[in-house]
């Protein structure tokens, strides 16, 4: 498939539409858990889902751009197993000059993304679709936040959930230690509200921006330059109808936000990346002051499972990498399974050349991404994708008198239900054999042959026969024979 450009999405799910990679479901669906439940059913394949048909709405909804990472690296240029290294690689570009006039993002007169503005806000007419049986309502999943410091004047790219409650208003969850609560906290310190725009609908580049660690991007620096490296030109904004307020310019709808310090609300239940529901709590109020979209807009959507294990995961995997190789040379590879919910276990491939090596790759781990709850190191001789493999590693290489380390009490992440309030323990495993290496750790290979050129039978496998010859049908029994029964059991007694 060739790569196509990453800023727009609509020519992303043309690409898809072309190489056969994209499924259209013609029927109607209804937003509310229906779209969701039959998304699921393709969940984790090499293509993604256009909903063209969705109950009560003008617009179709998209979703499973991320939950296959064979689609994700074709997508942007490279293969399944060096997504990690080449989004690490991108940020490393951009960090080298995070503020090179050449990643600065570009603001123009006009874009796609105002092509319509709604006469009156009535976000009902948006197609945001309700996930699980007891979400609290229909979620804007997928949207990236850009948000202006009032203080620093930096601007900064972030994904919260935001539950629609009215036709003008949403309700927002903003993580603890996030750019866009320090924004929050500065405007009410300066007694302001805080304005900032909601695109929905973005290509990958700019997912990738808000989603990026904030041990990988400073609060000084502009996320955004990170969209323009992966899309080889400056993010396009336009400017909204309020002063300050920026649009990606490539959305397919922008909502013009603002928040009053101190105004909260219930928000919550919904379905996050941990399996489990985030519970109801008060959280900040957001009026909504413009909706623009595109002539034909496509609503993005991201199913709780593989896509946001995918979507956030990578960025994960790539910051971890990147980080942990400054510490640990000896770093090869970082994977998330998504058995961690792609955000909470990392596991480390390293070529130990110096003893301890380990365990400084689980501490450096945990301070590259604070999420982590789990750190596995293994050697190079191991699958980190295969979780049989790494098992056999914890199996035959861990010590568990000095190969467990247990960081109790430190800052995690709040979705987690062992890390109340962002507070508790964490855990890492030196699942590499001793350094240095001994006959006793050597794996056992078998010495490779090509089988071409040998003369091999390969039967093609056959109609499975029913197990007992009672079931065969006449059709069958004419086809294979009528094979000699089974001898009776045995009565049960030892001879």
């Amino acid at each position: 498939m060739p790569v196509s450009p990453l800023h727009d999405l609509g020519v992303i799910i043309e690409t898809l539409d072309k190489a056969g990679q994209l499924i259209r479901v013609r029927s109607e669906v209804d937003p509310v858990h229906q779209l969701a439940s039959v998304a699921s059913h393709f969940e984790g394949r090499a293509q993604a889902v256009l909903f063209e048909n969705v109950r009560g709405q003008e617009h179709p909804v998209f979703t499973g751009l991320y939950w296959s990472r064979e689609l994700l690296a074709e997508l942007i240029g490279t293969k399944e197993k060096q997504l990690a290294t080449h989004i690490s690689g991108k940020v490393q570009e951009w960090q080298k000059e995070p503020f090179d006039k050449a990643v600065e993002p570009l603001v123009v007169e006009t874009g796609p993304v105002k092509e319509y503005t709604q006469p009156v806000v009535d976000l009902f007419k948006l197609p945001i679709p309700t996930h699980a049986e007891r979400d609290g309502g229909p979620y804007i999943d997928a949207g990236v936040v850009v948000v202006t410091d009032p203080e620093t004047g930096v601007r900064n790219a972030s994904i919260q959930r935001f539950q629609l409650v009215d036709r003008d208003r949403l309700h927002i969850n903003i993580d603890a230690g996030r750019h866009l609560q320090m924004a929050l906290e500065h405007a009410k310190d300066r007694g302001e509200t805080l304005k900032f725009s909601l695109n929905i609908g973005v290509g990958p580049g700019v997912h990738f921006a808000a989603v990026t660690p904030a041990e990988a991007a400073p609060p000084d620096t502009d996320e955004l330059g990170i969209a323009s490296v992966f899309h080889g030109d400056p993010v396009e904004l336009v400017r909204g109808d309020a002063p300050g307020v920026e649009l990606i310019a490539h959305a397919m709808y922008a909502l013009e936000c603002e928040i009053v310090p101190g105004e909260v609300a219930d928000e919550g239940p919904f379905a996050e990346v941990t399996g489990y529901y985030a519970k109801v709590a008060p959280r900040p109020v957001v009026h909504v002051n413009a909706v623009h979209h595109r002539a034909n807009p496509v609503f993005q959507t991201i199913i709780c499972g593989k896509e946001v294990w995918n979507s956030a995961g990578v960025l994960g995997e790539a910051s971890v990498l990147s980080s942990v190789r400054k510490q640990v040379p000896g770093v090869l590879d970082v994977y998330f399974p998504h058995g961690g919910c792609g955000f909470y276990h990392a596991v480390v491939q390293i070529q130990q050349k110096r003893a301890g090596w380990a365990q400084l790759a689980v501490m450096s781990a945990f301070a590259a991404f604070p999420p982590l709850k789990m750190v596995t190191v293994v050697d190079e001789d191991v699958d980190i994708r295969d979780a049989s493999d790494v098992e056999w590693a914890l199996t035959t290489r861990l010590n568990p008198t000095t190969g467990v380390i247990t960081v109790p009490e430190v800052f995690g992440h709040g979705l987690n239900p062992t890390f109340p309030d962002y507070f508790g323990a964490k855990i890492g495993f030196n699942a590499t054999h001793p350094f240095p290496k001994t006959y006793a750790y050597e794996r056992v290979r078998l010495k490779e042959f090509s089988i071409e050129g040998l003369d091999i039978d390969v039967p093609e496998p056959t109609t499975t026969r029913p197990s007992s010859v009672d079931k065969w049908t006449a059709a069958e029994r004419a086809e294979h024979g009528t094979p000699a029964r089974p001898a009776p059991k045995s009565s049960g007694a030892i001879m």
